[in-house]
């Protein structure tokens, strides 16, 4: 049996991580389109001038429906820019970021994040 401490514990991981879901950090910019045991499919928009709160992703797919310019700042305060056209595809792996519209398009794309664990080495 755990103890309450341990419990404790357990619920504050469980809100942490719960919180870090884009879909509640930026449900205004974020939407499922699918979702399955193995794959959530999301479409995000933005308009230019548009950030998001932190948040966290597993490993996915982007895929770009329009030409875009956004940048990305990590945890440790690293900041990547990134521009895409339409048709641009991303892999990365997991993340936590914010991300920024700092072009003068919105954004529109389509992100696949996979479920599953990385292949054990």
């Amino acid at each position: 049996m755990l103890k309450p401490i341990a419990l404790l514990a357990l619920s504050f991981v469980g809100t942490v991580a719960y919180a870090q879901d884009p879909i509640r950090t930026d449900g205004d910019k974020y939407k499922v389109i699918f979702e399955n045991e193995r794959v959530r499919v999301l479409e995000y928009r933005d308009q230019p001038g548009e950030k998001t709160e932190q948040h966290y992703h597993p490993a996915f797919v982007l895929y770009a429906l329009s030409p875009f310019q956004r940048t990305i700042t990590l945890p440790d305060g690293k900041v990547m820019t990134r521009e895409f056209k339409a048709g641009d595809l991303l892999w990365s792996d997991a993340q936590s970021h914010v991300g920024a519209n700092v072009g003068q398009t919105p954004t529109h794309v389509i992100m696949v994040e996979l479920k599953e664990d990385p292949p054990k080495k």
